[in-house]
Formats: structure tokens, sequence, C-alpha cells
């Protein structure tokens, strides 16, 4: 990254930067610029290369129906949506820019400090979107500016390519300060928290209404976001098979750190796809599986685990799949192994089969602890029978002791968020029925801890979880996931074929 050698200059947009004293000393330590410098480096410069937006240009006409239904939802309120702002990774360098998953869901744009705004016009809505107008040639910060000088960070489509893409009235996020000032005390339905200067021009305003709504609007994808998680989900296939082929290179190298290079090869897929991962790659090997959220992913792989991958590639549209393998590291199951993972694959398919139109959100949830809790008492591990660990009535004597082995719920909603639609009120989500359009996983797992005495000795350290994201019709599920392999011998077959292939891109 450039620094020692940048010219000294105040920006306007980065408050960390100081202009050069008379002495030529800045706060960054840049190297001073004299004036003559200055007027040589904004001249002679022709425009900067054309940039096209990065949507789909299919893109717009699906996220002004989103508009339109979120405009219906809160009538006659001032709505203000801001993509969020750049965060400090460290002194002076930032994260890579997400933008808020709200934004992109009604706007399909993804640029750093873009804003929404919908303005209440006869009982509907028009739209705005504020965009940030990189600084182009001619003007020094093109040279200085670091954040938003197109020299350094890239230049940006215009305001009226922008607009004709996302079939949206655009303007500069210069004039959102002055637009809002007439809203400044109204009780606005605002995304806090995103953007901290959108937040101080309307200090009554609240996000608890437009999160609501919008997430709870967001339970139903529409036919675009279902073809865009089909996208994530086949990339996220590419993705495992990437690791798959790499797993014989890893063990001949004696697995030092594998779990860690094996994410960075999903990761690999996961940019040349599409925006980056949709979460933090989970890989345990071993006993590392039986940690629910292992993103360490610093341990080695030796032959004879079980190597558990919870991954998914997010697309350029920030939709993401959510899927997890866990299969031998060699190609051969032990026989406790496979009984294990029989027993969770068996769950899985229980769950799946309650995931349509008209169930509610924990039949699937109840449908595949039935099948753990069984196996768990046919194993002489759970001392109660599933009827009895699965019971409803919590005060009952022996409820609830099949958590200790399954630890978590079968499954969670996903869209443009991993965990999608969380501010979504519990009658509407978890306690609501199912509708065609929901996208849920289904993910029953298996952990006993290496430390756990209440297991035979053969069963601990193993993990097993089951993942695919499965899509709610008006008739049966549709497994989105469908690509990867899940039956114990498939699997086994599948590593084969995919070891025995080149790699591509």
């Amino acid at each position: 990254m450039s620094e020692i050698d940048a010219p000294a200059e105040a920006s306007d947009t980065d408050p960390s930067q100081t202009a050069p004293s008379e002495t030529g000393a800045t706060a960054s330590h840049d190297i001073a610029m004299p004036q003559g410098m200055r007027e040589a480096l904004t001249a002679n410069w022709d425009p900067a290369p054309p940039t096209p937006h990065r949507s789909r240009a299919d893109a717009g006409p699906y996220a002004a129906g989103r508009r339109a239904k979120v405009s219906a939802a809160l009538r006659d309120r001032l709505i203000v949506v801001p993509a969020g702002s750049l965060k400090v990774r460290a002194n002076d360098t930032e994260y890579p820019f997400r933008a808020s998953s709200t934004f992109a869901w009604l706007t399909a744009e993804t640029a750093a400090e873009a804003v929404l705004v919908m303005y209440p016009d006869g009982g509907g809505h028009r739209s705005v979107l504020y965009v940030l107008e990189y600084v182009g040639p001619g003007e020094l910060g093109y040279f200085t500016d670091r954040l938003h000088g197109a020299l350094w960070v890239g230049n940006v489509p215009t305001r009226t390519e922008v607009g004709e893409r996302l079939m949206i009235e655009v303007r500069g996020r210069d004039a959102l300060g002055g637009d809002l000032e007439p809203y400044r005390d109204a009780e606005a339905a605002i995304l806090t928290g995103f953007d901290p200067s959108v937040d101080a021009l309307l200090p009554r305003g609240t996000a608890t209404d437009l999160e609501r709504i919008a997430d709870e609007l967001r339970l139903t994808k529409d036919e675009w976001e279902i073809a865009r998680l089909q996208d994530a989900c086949d990339a996220t296939t590419r993705g495992f098979e990437d690791i798959v082929r790499e797993l014989p290179m890893v063990l001949a190298r004696g697995g030092r750190r594998g779990e860690r290079w094996l994410e960075g090869t999903f990761w690999r897929r996961a940019r040349q796809e599409g925006n980056d991962v949709g979460y933090g790659s989970i890989l345990g090997a071993g006993h590392h599986g039986t940690v629910l959220h292992w993103t360490h992913n610093d341990g080695d792989i030796v032959p004879g685990q079980l190597l558990l991958a919870d991954m998914g590639v997010e697309t350029n549209s920030l939709h993401t799949a959510d899927v997890t393998r866990t299969f031998p590291v060699t190609g051969e199951w032990t026989p406790t192994q496979r009984r294990m993972y029989e027993a969770v694959r068996e769950a899985q398919a229980a769950g799946i089969a309650e995931a349509k139109s008209g169930a509610d959100f924990l039949a699937a949830h109840r449908a595949a602890t039935w099948v753990l809790a069984d196996h768990l008492h046919s194993w002489g591990i759970l001392p109660v029978t599933a009827e009895v660990s699965c019971s409803t009535d919590l005060e009952r004597p022996g409820a609830g002791l099949h958590r200790r082995y399954t630890l978590h719920g079968v499954s969670h909603m996903l869209g443009i968020d991993v965990h999608d639609c969380a501010a979504a009120r519990d009658e509407v989500y978890r306690d609501g029925p199912l509708a065609p359009g929901y996208v849920l996983t289904v993910e029953p797992g298996l952990y006993f801890q290496l430390n756990d005495r209440s297991v035979p000795a053969e069963f601990r350290g193993l993990a097993v979880r089951i993942e695919d994201d499965i899509l709610v019709t008006d008739g049966d599920p549709v497994n989105l996931s469908v690509g990867l392999p899940r039956a114990p011998d498939e699997i086994t077959a599948w590593m084969a074929d995919i070891q025995a292939s080149p790699a591509s891109i």
C-alpha cells in the first residue's frame, strides 16, 4: 500500500490528512507539496476511462418493485436508507466495503456512502438515490484524496449512468443535506447506525418500523433473488470442489495449517465468481468441527479426520449461499463416522420434507431433532426416548437432553444476509407459516466434544453437520444446493472424481 511517496494535501473527506505547514511537515508524514507541483498535477488530463455500473442490467425493475412495497407500508413517512460508510480496520486502512443489506435490496446498488431517500409524494413516494462522485482528473484531489480520488480507488459511473442502469433518479451526495433540511424535525423512518453523518441530519428518525417492515417483506424472495441465490449455490459447489481437489496436496505436505489453506482456496473462488464469502468460512478438521463457529481455521489436517466445511459464496448482488458438508479427508469412512453421518443425513431428509408451504418455520427443526434424538437413544447416549427429550413440555423430566449433542436450531432464513430477516417479528418468522418464495437452511448436526464423558470414547471429538439451502414452493421443496452430494458413497465417489480431474476456473 502506497504511503511515503504520497503527496501531502488536505482532504475534505479524510480528516486525518492535514494541509502541509510552512515547513512542509504533515500529521501523516507525507512529503510536502509545493505550489508549483499542485498546479502541475491538475493540468493535462484527459477524462478518466469510463466505468460501467457493476449491477446486473435486469436488477432495476425488481428493486423498484421492492421500493413500492416499502412505500405502501410506510405511507406518508420519509424513508432514508444509507448504504453505510467505510469502517476503519487499523489506523488509516479500511475494511473492504459491504453495503447495508436493506439498501442493496431496495436499490441494487452497493457503493459506499450512497443513500436512498424516499420522499412522501401524493400517497406514494418519489425515490432519489444520492451517490458520491469521486474526484476526477483536473482536480488536485484526483491525486491526493486517498478515499475518494479516482486515481487512488478507481473511477465510478456517472450519475446518469447509475440512474439509467438502476431506473431511479440520482443526485450527488453533496445535495443530501440541503434536500433533507426541510425534514429535520420529521419522525422519519431511517436505517440508523450505518452512516453517522446521515443519522445526524434526522435526529428524530427511528429505525424500528423500517427494519421490521423491510425484513418481513424480504422473507419472500422474488424470482430475481431466487436466481441469484441459485447462482450463489452453484458457485459454492465449485468452491467445495476446489477444496476437495487440493486435499491430497495438503495431506502430502503434512497437513500443517491445512484448514487455513483450504479457507484461502474457497475465498479465491468466492472472489472470482462473486463479491466475497457471505460469512467467515468454517473449516473444522477433527475435533475443531465440534466448535459451531470455528473460524480460526488454523488447524492441521491429518488422515483419519472428518472435515466439517461450512461455506458460502456471496454474489455481486450480495445474496449468499450457506452450505455445509462433512467428509473424511482421505475419502474413506470409519464405521463410527459413517454411522454418525447416516443419522444426520436421515435427520436432514426429515427436515427438508417439512419445508413446505403452510408448515410453520420450526417444523423442519422438530422433524430433524426427533430423528437425532432417536439415534442418540438407540446408541445408549441419550438416557430418555426421543418422545421425552423432544417434548414441548420443558418441565417434563428429561426434556431437551438431546440438545447437549445437537447444540443449535436446524434452520434460519437465507437471502442477502446469511441469517436473513432478523428484524422480522416472531409471529411472522419463527411462529408464522412458510410461504412460496421463502428460502431457509436445513442443517442438523451432531457434536461430541472431546472431553464429554457422557459419550463412548469412539465418538468423542467427532462432528457432523449437513446443510442445504431450501426454496419453499407451492409443491415440493427445492434444494438449491443439490449439486453437492450427500450420501456417504456418493461423497467418496465425488471426491475421487474431483481429485482425478484437472482444476478449472
